[in-house]
């Protein structure tokens, strides 16, 4: 079998956005730098994602070198947005958390809320190292996180798509498969492995960086959106249900926490430490 190594690596400027494939990414504590620092919020404070508006698939995001985001959509003129000065923070609230955001210019909300359709506010995390822990018992002190779902990084392996869309073209609605990578929106990507081999790992070294691995991956309703029509279907919700049901999550892919910084590049070996 081939060496593991890293395939690809993906960043997601503002989370429930399409994002951007890069050659390299510096890791941070929190994430892949630029990754999940932007975030919709409702009336209410809520954070918008995919689950409630899978338009959101349709608008792209590219982080900019000042640490701003430039915004774009079709039937809209492309927008940049500078990170927000810190004047005062809005709370997010997000699966049970409230988190401190900036809330950026009015103009960025502006152009949200007209392509949604619905008043939403674009919000900054303006101090990752500070505002939101990772949850324990999955965390450890001192241990933060971004605007992703739930921890700083998530791992998938090209064997075990592969391995998935296998036991779709199995299934009751084959019609939705062969699925891509997108449908899972993971940070990064490795080849060289044996299907589903990322469930046993502990510890494994990117290049330079080491990670530990913090959970399997719990998938929801976002998998099942079309990345490129926002439309939605089955899968694969109905073949993880089948055939990848841990505890009572479908799992796919695996969350990681870094230990330290570095930079990672595609083609540096994974290393399986544990």
């Amino acid at each position: 079998m081939p060496t593991p190594a890293l395939h690809s690596i993906h960043v997601h400027p503002v989370k429930a956005l399409r994002g951007q494939r890069l050659h390299e990414a510096v890791v941070e504590p929190w994430g892949l730098s630029g990754d999940r620092r932007w975030a919709l919020i409702d009336e209410t404070g809520r954070v918008v994602t995919q689950r409630e508006q899978p338009r959101l698939a349709l608008a792209a995001a590219e982080s900019l070198p000042d640490g701003g985001v430039r915004v774009s959509a079709s039937g809209r003129g492309p927008l940049s947005v500078s990170v927000p000065e810190p004047a005062g923070t809005t709370t997010a609230r997000w699966a049970g958390e409230k988190i401190e955001t900036v809330p950026a210019a009015p103009g960025a909300s502006e152009w949200f809320s007209a392509y949604l359709g619905e008043r939403v506010t674009l919000v900054h995390l303006d101090d990752p190292a500070h505002r939101r822990p990772i949850d324990p018992p999955y965390g450890r002190p001192g241990e933060t996180v971004s605007l992703a779902d739930g921890f700083p990084l998530l791992l998938t392996t090209l064997a075990s798509l592969d391995a998935l869309n296998s036991l779709i073209a199995q299934g009751d609605h084959p019609d939705e498969g062969p699925l891509p990578m997108n449908r899972f929106r993971p940070n990064v990507v490795v080849s060289g492995t044996a299907p589903w081999a990322e469930d046993d790992w502990e510890r494994i070294a990117i290049g330079e960086v080491e990670f530990r691995i913090a959970k399997m991956c719990g998938r929801c309703v976002v998998t099942t959106t079309d990345q490129t029509t926002a439309e939605r279907g089955k899968e694969p919700l109905r073949t993880l249900g089948r055939h990848r049901r841990i505890d009572g999550r479908l799992i796919f892919g695996q969350n990681l926490v870094p230990l330290k910084r570095g930079t990672v590049s595609i083609g540096d070996p994974v290393e399986i430490l544990g």
